[in-house]
């Protein structure tokens, strides 16, 4: 039997979506977008807002620095998403996932506010979620749901808050683009090819960690930045926003490899980012428009998680340069060579 609320819920924050999506996915992603419209406005008038959105409030379940637009995002969402299809809420500024107790199937895993510390800079933010099916005549405990592997999304996306607001998803076929008319608080269909080309010259990595990382990804950096001199013979370009969804964005863009390492500073050693909410999603967006995400080892789809909030390194990009990575990370430590050195990776 149909719920009461799916017979009279209105669709009305796109143009147009899919015509073979579920409804109970289609009202799901519908209500996102619609706080992504509150939130692109409160976000674009900045310090005229009543909210000092980049004030620090606390700090959440796993010591990271809260701001009160991360607090006010999280609570817009939980509070949309209720009485949804969506049963379990994970938020990356929650300790735990939420039951909603609904009769729906779905499970939603959220980074409300990914970039907040670069709010006050007038840099790009935006939202990452993901988004499970609760198998049918199946018991499952709330958490288990997000920790199986990123595989079994059924649909990822995020919103950038940026000079246009977009709406960027994938339902597991290609991947959709849409920016907000503001005007009509619409999202239109941008009508976006989105494929990412399989090599690249653009790298993004935090440079100033170089010296916290092991061997071979200094390697790998060290011969990007040789450029035709070096054993890559060839001349790349780095960039680096400090915003997830910004990143993610230029590489949907135009391609590119993004990299956030483990290192050995004591926190890092596993790496910084959030499988559940921000590896999974991009890494799900990003294969389907021709792409590859990596743990520098192994596929990230393929990846179970043990805890909630567990961290990965993570790498993703253009798939011919993906895999450059991952041959240097896979060379034996007596190929580990100086700058300019021999590198099997290299030899016939």
């Amino acid at each position: 039997m149909m719920r009461e609320s799916k017979m009279t819920y209105s669709f009305s924050n796109f143009d147009v979506l899919p015509k073979d999506l579920d409804l109970e996915l289609v009202e799901t992603v519908d209500k996102i977008a619609k706080v992504a419209c509150h939130l692109s406005y409160l976000i674009s008038i900045g310090s005229l807002s009543s909210i000092s959105l980049n004030q620090e409030t606390s700090t959440n379940s796993d010591g990271d620095k809260q701001k009160a637009l991360d607090v006010y995002a999280d609570e817009a969402y939980l509070a949309e998403i209720k009485n949804s299809p969506v049963k379990f809420y994970a938020s990356e500024e929650q300790d735990k996932v939420i039951d909603l107790e609904s009769d729906g199937r779905l499970a939603l895993a959220i980074d409300p506010l990914d970039g907040s510390s670069n709010i006050d800079t007038n840099v790009s933010i935006g939202s990452i979620f993901s988004i499970r099916r609760i198998p049918e005549k199946q018991t499952l405990d709330k958490n288990s749901i997000f920790l199986a592997a990123g595989s079994e999304q059924i649909a990822a996306g995020y919103i950038i808050f940026g000079p246009q607001t977009m709406f960027v998803v994938t339902f597991g076929n290609g991947v959709k683009s849409y920016i907000l008319d503001r005007n009509k608080n619409l999202f239109i269909d941008a009508k976006i090819e989105t494929s990412i080309p399989e090599d690249t010259r653009e790298y993004a990595v935090n440079a100033s960690n170089a010296r916290h990382w092991e061997k071979r990804m200094k390697n790998y950096i060290d011969d990007s930045i040789a450029g035709k001199s070096g054993p890559r013979g060839i001349d790349f370009n780095m960039r680096w926003v400090a915003s997830l969804v910004a990143e993610t964005h230029r590489i949907l863009s135009r391609g590119g490899i993004f990299i956030y390492p483990a290192d050995s500073r004591k926190g890092y050693e596993k790496g910084r980012l959030r499988m559940v909410y921000e590896c999974a999603p991009i890494a799900f967006l990003i294969e389907q428009a021709g792409g590859a995400a990596t743990d520098s080892f192994n596929r990230i789809l393929d990846l179970e998680v043990d805890e909630l909030h567990q961290r990965t390194p993570f790498a993703f990009g253009s798939k011919n340069e993906i895999a450059r990575l991952q041959a240097y990370n896979d060379l034996p430590e007596a190929e580990v060579s100086p700058l300019f050195g021999k590198r099997g990776l290299f030899s016939n």
